[in-house]
């Protein structure tokens, strides 16, 4: 009789959100006894949100896929990962010959950026697939940011970020962070620190269409009609600049083209935009005045102000609203992380730099501008639809739900089931994976080592912390480094059966040498070889991370640097490394061709005069908005039953005056209807929401036929994309815009 499990607790990283809590997660064998948040991670400090419980669920969820998954007609059957690879060589390959690369595309999904693995190994499946038609769910979340900060400050992941730990006025636009846990912003316990800012007497203004949980607890709420963000911003700069309250302070040797800005929003004075945006211009003035006399300020703009038709606009103006008043790169006001892995802002000759480059190809139907190597996903169904050279007759889609998270899903359902074949990263069979033919599981969350590259670029202290896999993955199961290298070596006219760990040497030495070729190399005087045996016995993702650890700016170098970072260092802290405050790094963070901040690129400028048209424009009577749910991340946990049971949350949130009007009642049904498409879906009645705003939240609409997720389906929800115009993107990032969309609302069979 073999002795009972002991329970054992160990500390882990939450891998749902941009917060990055610690957990403490307690199991019995194989079992997850409890999770509790970890007081000792230096990051999060014993907070965790109700999400945090849904990543036990995950594991055990009966209905998360386990074996390789091939369709044959609508009949699923299960296979071994031999036959699965098989079927993938048979099936792609033709086409690319056939039809050449750009016949073949990939979409991101995005839980990659939360996902160790699917950060590190999708660049090596592009680069062996060498098709232009990379799509992903930036461009429907936050590709302004990306385009405004590359323009900016050189590289698109220089995104500064509110000093939350020492403002004191923090202006927020289009973000709800009590909700999302911080977006483009890696903070822990949002709430506390918003609480933290008014007991140190401080201020925090949020301007938004709706009422949210952090309007709530906020010194003042600023509702504007949705989409008009730059409108404000743009007339803030202007009582800056027209009432002599710019203080540039040390940026001023650093920045240039103030003088430019100071010309195009010389238009947007606050009585020219008060009627567009729904704000009176006193209200406007009084708010530039506070945040000029601030001590310490911020302004942060999250996916309110990206998912809309001047995403990138907004996103500009609110960095140009910290450089003005002096807050960028200062303490309490927006800083610059410096990452400890991966971040192109910690390498090559400091303070300069190639710059940022939009454009270099365009898609094939619209000609819509690549950016980061992408085309919108708005532009997805009709690069499959549309017949001529070039077409895209497959799809490869790693982590991602385009089906319920891009705009008009109806039609881009229509347009995969049109595909020649189509293969899915995904642990689900959902909305999107359903029209694959060969689906191939990941791990569990728990399985698998965490370390959040992406995040920890963008986190309101530096930090480090690496989590180790929990259980031991399934000894018949592959973890997904080994399949994209093995769908990588199919793409490049290997057999299925080609060796991974020869695949995985030679990913690893190509990134060697391209830090060896860098200059002030971490590297200089070794040699790859040299590199590859202190790695060792390494494999896969964890040494590609010890690699970038090492070579980071906080790394040992190899021996170079004694006590310097490296994985072994993070597995000896399994709480983290604090590594300290947020610092000024203005001028050595900049990667510009000139060396400095580039206030006023010539790309945002050009795109003024479309703000200046929008003034004149006559207003919808209606507009669609999204929102946050605190149990909910896109589509993501919707199979978890804590996280969905209770009232019913995807409603459509209306002000009580405009369902009086409409004859809407709470607990009613309404029809909302857009250019593009319809659906029906039970009323809110809420004095939280702006007049003529409604409001759906993102993620749900579970109610296609062969999805298998049983909660989800249960819970089934509307998709508030169907209402998404695919022809409406910002043209400067292709970002679709998901915020503004004009409707017309009913009551339901009305």
């Amino acid at each position: 009789m073999s002795a009972p499990a002991v329970e054992v607790t160990r500390p882990r990283v939450c891998p749902l959100c941009e917060a990055t809590c610690g957990l403490a997660i307690t199991t019995r064998g194989r079992e997850v006894v409890a999770i509790r948040g970890d007081e000792d991670d230096v990051f999060s400090h014993g907070y965790l949100c109700p999400k945090a419980t849904a990543v036990k669920h995950l594991d055990a969820d009966p209905d998360r896929l386990r074996r390789p998954m091939i369709r044959r007609g609508s009949e699923w059957t299960e296979v071994t990962w031999e036959e699965a690879y098989a079927e993938v060589a048979r099936r792609l390959p033709p086409i690319a010959a056939a039809h050449g690369r750009n016949a073949v595309a990939v979409y991101l999904g995005n839980p990659s950026a939360h996902h160790l693995t699917l950060q590190l190994y999708p660049r090596v499946l592009l680069r062996a697939l060498g098709t232009p038609n990379v799509f992903s769910a930036s461009t429907v979340d936050q590709m302004p940011k990306h385009v405004s900060a590359g323009l900016m400050f050189g590289t698109p992941l220089t995104i500064p970020v509110p000093d939350l730990d020492r403002t004191d006025f923090l202006l927020i636009l289009g973000a709800n962070p009590i909700v999302s846990n911080g977006s483009l912003m890696t903070a822990p316990d949002v709430r506390g620190k918003l609480r933290a800012i008014r007991e140190r007497g401080g201020t925090i203004v949020v301007v938004d269409p709706k009422r949210t949980e952090t309007a709530q607890v906020a010194d003042q709420h600023i509702a504007i009609r949705p989409g008009s963000d730059a409108l404000l911003l743009a007339a803030l700069a202007h009582v800056l600049i027209a009432e002599n309250l710019v203080r540039l302070g040390r940026l001023a040797e650093h920045t240039a083209g103030v003088d430019a800005v100071a010309a195009v929003v010389r238009d947007f004075a606050p009585e020219t935009v008060a009627s567009a945006c729904g704000v009176a211009p006193e209200i406007i003035r009084t708010l530039a005045r506070a945040l000029a006399r601030a001590e310490r300020a911020a302004v942060y703009g999250r996916i309110g102000t990206c998912t809309q038709e001047f995403g990138t606009l907004a996103s500009w103006l609110v960095d140009v609203l910290n450089v003005l008043t002096g807050n960028l790169d200062r303490a309490g006001g927006a800083m610059f992380t410096k990452a400890p892995a991966g971040a192109a802002n910690t390498h090559g000759t400091p303070g300069r730099g190639k710059g940022f480059h939009t454009g270099r190809r365009h898609s094939r139907v619209r000609q819509a501008p690549e950016v980061l190597g992408e085309f919108p996903a708005a532009c997805l169904a009709e690069e499959i639809e549309t017949p001529g050279a070039g077409q895209i007759r497959a799809l490869i889609a790693i982590a991602g739900n385009p089906v319920l998270s891009t705009p008009n899903g109806e039609r881009l359902s229509g347009a995969l089931a049109s595909l020649d074949f189509m293969l899915s990263f995904d642990i689900y069979l959902n909305e999107t994976s359903r029209h694959a033919h060969v689906i191939l599981p990941g791990l569990s969350p728990l399985e698998q080592p965490h370390y959040d590259i992406a995040l920890r670029q963008l986190a309101v202290r530096n930090v480090a912390t690496y989590s180790p896999a929990l259980f031991a993955p399934p000894a018949d199961q592959h973890p997904e480094w080994e399949s994209l290298l093995v769908i990588a070596g199919i793409a490049l006219g290997q057999p299925p059966t080609a060796d991974v760990a020869a695949l995985d040497d030679f990913v690893v030495r190509q990134q060697i040498e391209s830090i060896l070729k860098t200059g002030d190399s971490p590297l200089a005087g070794r040699t790859a070889d040299d590199v590859l045996a202190a790695l060792a016995p390494r494999r896969g993702p964890e040494r590609l991370l010890d690699l970038l650890l090492r070579t980071g700016p906080y790394g040992d170098w190899f021996g170079s640097r004694p006590g310097g970072l490296s994985l072994a260092t993070l597995e000896a802290n399994p709480h983290g490394l604090d590594l300290g405050p947020l610092e000024p790094r203005i001028p050595e963070v900049l990667r510009t061709p000139t060396g400095k901040i580039e206030l006023a690129p010539e790309a945002i400028l050009a795109d003024v005069p479309r703000l200046r048209r929008a003034l004149e424009r006559p207003r919808a009577p209606f507009m669609l908005i999204g929102r946050r749910q605190l149990r909910s991340n896109n589509s993501w946990l919707h199979n978890v039953e804590t996280m969905v049971r209770g009232r019913e949350r995807c409603t459509l949130q209306v002000h009580p005056d405009d369902a009086a009007r409409l004859g809407l009642h709470d607990g009613g049904s309404a029809e909302v209807r857009s250019r593009v498409g319809a659906l029906r879906a039970p009323v809110e009645v809420t004095d939280a929401m702006m007049p003529g705003v409604v409001s759906l939240p993102h993620g749900w609409g579970h109610d296609l036929p062969g999805v298998r997720q049983q909660v989800a389906v249960r819970h089934a929800g509307v998709n508030t994309n169907l209402l998404a115009d695919e022809a409406a993107i910002d043209p400067l990032s292709g970002n679709a815009v998901l915020c503004g969309i004009p409707v017309e609302i009913a009551p339901a069979g009305a």
